[in-house]
């Protein structure tokens, strides 16, 4: 749901509060409200979470949550599901008063998305292109609709894609360590 109907600039949206504790992605200078996640969709980024912790990640280097700047047709900002810093991405935001990727900072090794019900095409679409020009290195469309983890490898520039179902293992050359199939992922548990 768009809420506004006149252009934010990235400065309007950090500085926007309508008093409610409701979550906003700013997209071509719209404000779009987030609704609540579903459970699967939490269950999900929660076990994504805890299993990158058992990778070694430090905590520190893990968001849910995070907000990040991305080029759009205007700047815009996204909330992914879960966020994976490099160190250098965590140390510029130690201090930060708000959790928030600018545009001059590092972008993220890996952004997740779980996928809710109507939201596809912003997944598929417009963040894969938003993510790409951003320069994150990896982007996880996890789609619990239409059963498959996609792993989207940045190479030149260029999203590469992989579409992953059942007991596929996923493949991630920014965590090569993985062994995860796509059902655990799905499904949230191991």
């Amino acid at each position: 749901m768009t809420v506004t109907t006149s252009r934010m600039t990235l400065a309007d949206f950090l500085a926007y509060d309508d008093g409610s504790d409701q979550r906003y992605e700013l997209e071509n200078g719209e404000l779009i409200f987030m609704p609540a996640e579903s459970d699967i969709n939490q269950r999900i980024s929660s076990f994504l979470f805890v299993l990158f912790l058992g990778l070694g990640i430090p905590s520190y280097r893990l968001r849910i949550g995070l907000e990040v700047a991305v080029n759009s047709t205007r700047v815009g900002v996204r909330l992914p599901d879960l966020s994976v810093l490099s160190e250098e991405g965590a140390e510029e935001l130690t201090g930060a008063t708000r959790s928030m990727v600018l545009m001059d900072m590092s972008a993220p090794l890996l952004l997740v998305e779980v996928v809710s019900k109507g939201q596809e095409k912003r997944d598929y679409r417009y963040k894969r292109s938003e993510y790409a020009a951003r320069g994150v290195a990896e982007y996880w469309i996890v789609d619990p609709l239409a059963a498959r983890v996609t792993i989207l490898e940045l190479i030149d520039g260029f999203y590469e894609e992989q579409e992953f179902k059942d007991a596929d293992r996923l493949i991630s050359t920014v965590f090569p360590e993985l062994n995860l199939t796509a059902l655990q992922t799905l499904q949230a548990v191991v």
